[in-house]
């Protein structure tokens, strides 16, 4: 089956509070492997983008106002996913946002079986440890000097070798080229398969380690 890498940026933290969908990045893997299919697009909110969000990705509402809207590209989309395994990182959130934006515009729901959360996946192998993205790539000794702002095809470029290490398989070459590459410039040309690497945890990550044992099981072996 083929796999979905997918992230989204947004005008702020809820939909609750009226948040909006600002910017699509998915890429497109075959059994692990680059089909070097994207779906990339910025989204006009029709809303105000808070302050703080703007301090993560910088996408300001001057650069969003001549955008297309999510009603705009919601098939091309919801095609371009069809059938797909979806993996996220933190899925909560993106999906969250992603079936706002679906349900203001009377389109069903994305359907969670579909979805592989690297964040539940990330918590399990190393628990007490950082998982973010950012975390993880530094364990994994993925280079992320591109982020320097969170931009949803840098991240899922980084999200796609982060899986990839996570479940134990080698990380193939990534090239990818975005249609809308506006404020986007990836560099993948040079981009060199790796073997996943044995990490030795550090001495703070083995201590995180047995004080999240020591809380959360009834039993274990640590004086």
């Amino acid at each position: 089956m083929k796999q979905i890498v997918l992230d989204t940026e947004t005008t702020g933290l809820s939909v609750k509070d009226g948040h909006r969908v600002i910017e699509i990045g998915c890429i497109e893997m075959d059994n692990l492997v680059p089909t070097k299919n994207v779906f990339h697009c910025y989204l006009n909110p029709e809303r105000k983008v808070s302050e703080k969000a703007i301090e993560i990705h910088g996408y300001t509402d001057e650069f969003l106002s001549d955008k297309r809207k999510f009603k705009d590209i919601a098939d091309e989309f919801l095609k371009f996913i069809e059938n797909k395994k979806i993996i996220i990182h933190n899925a909560e959130f993106d999906l969250s946002h992603l079936n706002n934006e679906l349900s203001l515009i009377g389109k069903n729901k994305i359907n969670s079986e579909n979805i592989i959360d690297t964040l539940e996946i990330a918590r399990g192998k190393f628990p007490g440890a950082g998982v973010s993205l950012d975390a993880l790539c530094k364990r994994y000794r993925i280079d992320n000097s591109k982020r320097k702002k969170h931009t949803a095809l840098i991240d899922c470029d980084l999200l796609a070798k982060v899986y990839i290490n996570l479940i134990d398989q080698r990380e193939p070459t990534l090239d990818f080229q975005s249609k809308d590459n506006e404020k986007v410039n990836l560099g993948f040309n040079n981009v060199k398969s790796y073997f996943k690497k044995v990490i030795k945890p550090t001495s703070d990550e083995i201590k995180l380690h047995k004080d999240f044992l020591k809380t959360n099981l009834r039993k274990n072996n640590f004086n």
